[in-house]
């Protein structure tokens, strides 16, 4: 299981941003939070073949998730408002090309196994609500 309370190579995690995620409208990228003026992002990936989440902060990988972290709450936070079609698009802006898993290390997945091929930035903006 990928870690928890670290990132790659064992660095740690951000604190949580708590009650700020929001629902983006994105299957791929469902989640986001505004943290001290940066992008926390979630990236849905296909699980079990990749970790459930990878986390990005302003468009730069931080951890890949199995489980997100229990401080984190729940994330389909009831009262958090859906972010707005232009902060919508800036997310897809700031994360485009990072839809696939791996593509945060300039080698996108193109396993036969997995949905990774599909997620191109412009089915993902077509995905979006």
């Amino acid at each position: 299981m990928a870690n928890e309370r670290t990132g790659t190579g064992g660095v740690p995690l951000p604190a949580p941003p708590g009650a700020g995620w929001r629902p983006t409208g994105s299957g791929v990228f469902p989640h986001a939070a505004r943290v001290d003026g940066r992008w926390w992002v979630l990236r849905l990936n296909d699980f079990p073949e990749h970790p459930l989440h990878t986390l990005f902060v302003d468009a730069r990988h931080v951890a890949d998730l199995d489980d997100v972290p229990s401080e984190w709450q729940r994330l389909e936070n009831a009262s958090a408002p859906a972010l707005t079609g232009p902060e919508r698009a800036e997310i897809l802006d700031l994360m485009a090309g990072l839809g696939p898993y791996g593509a945060e290390y300039g080698t996108p997945c193109t396993g036969d196994w997995c949905s990774c091929e599909v997620l191109t930035d412009t089915w993902i903006r077509e995905q979006a609500d």
